[in-house]
């Protein structure tokens, strides 16, 4: 790299799973470690003991100094999207115009919609990965290796040089970057992600009375049962009408499977299993590192 790289620091705001995470993949990609790119952030609930191994998981400075902390080239949001949404508030007295801010938000259309008003520069992130525990002690730099991150860029930024970079710093992590506008974002997530966690938390309770007598193959179903409501609870709330449509769809297409089975169309059984059995290897494919 010949120059000064156009992101030098980069500031996370909220250093939880995701958060943690991702600074870890970053830090360790070969773009960071050339470009000597500083990884900063803040946590309101890190304890010292927190700051500690924080920093030996790959933080460079924990930070309380709100100026100094939004003074970063680049700044990440990582905490629940409302929180963000509230932050960006704050970003925009404190932070200087040049800084690029991002989130790893669940949802992106609030978000993207707040930042525009607000006149940041702007581009929404969805690292599309995660496991039931949480917090910063569950984090590892390869939790996002060969996952997509989607990117919601409105205001074209990835054009520019603080873009370009972030953009082949997801890829130097071993990220897999797919672009998309902010609305349709919330309507595909809330049918691939949403719809899932929903019908995996009332698959749980309403298997209750039964729990005993599972095998692995219900554990392996109801695996997002274990999500956390804290999490999730600003993802219904800022993504509610697409989530309430895909739920509202798919009880359609459950009372249409509930007459089949009645009716024993076996017929219409198997060609249910066989497009779903041709997905599934499409989906394997997909997901293969």
């Amino acid at each position: 790299m010949t120059g000064l790289p156009p992101i030098r620091s980069i500031s996370f705001i909220g250093l939880g799973l995701i958060g943690m995470s991702l600074l870890r993949a970053m830090k360790h990609s070969p773009l960071a470690r050339e470009s000597g790119t500083v990884f900063q952030g803040y946590d309101p609930y890190f304890t010292p003991q927190d700051r500690e191994l924080a920093a030996e998981l790959g933080l460079d400075r924990f930070i309380d100094d709100k100026t100094l902390l939004y003074s970063a080239d680049l700044i990440v949001l990582c905490a629940p999207v409302e929180i963000n949404m509230a932050l960006l508030e704050e970003i925009s007295r404190l932070a200087p115009p040049s800084t690029l801010v991002t989130d790893i938000s669940s949802t992106k259309s609030l978000i993207t919609r707040k930042a525009m008003e607000l006149g940041l520069p702007f581009i929404g992130m969805h690292p599309m990965a995660g496991k039931e525990q949480q917090g910063f002690r569950e984090s590892h730099e390869d939790l996002l290796l060969g996952r997509r991150i989607i990117i919601c860029d409105e205001l074209g930024l990835l054009l520019g040089e603080k873009g370009r970079f972030l953009l082949g710093l997801l890829e130097s992590a071993g990220c897999r970057t797919l672009l998309m506008g902010a609305e349709e974002h919330d309507r595909v997530i809330a049918k691939i992600s949403h719809l899932p966690q929903l019908l995996s938390t009332l698959l749980m309770t309403h298997c209750a009375d039964s729990l005993e007598k599972s095998g692995p193959g219900f554990a392996t179903l109801s695996r997002l049962a274990g999500s956390s409501w804290l999490i999730w609870r600003d993802i219904v709330a800022t993504n509610s009408e697409n989530i309430a449509d895909e739920l509202e769809r798919f009880s359609r297409e459950l009372a249409l499977l509930a007459g089949e089975v009645k009716e024993r169309r076996l017929d219409l059984l198997e060609e249910r299993f066989d497009e779903a059995n041709r997905l599934y290897r499409n989906l394997n494919e997909l997901n293969r590192p």
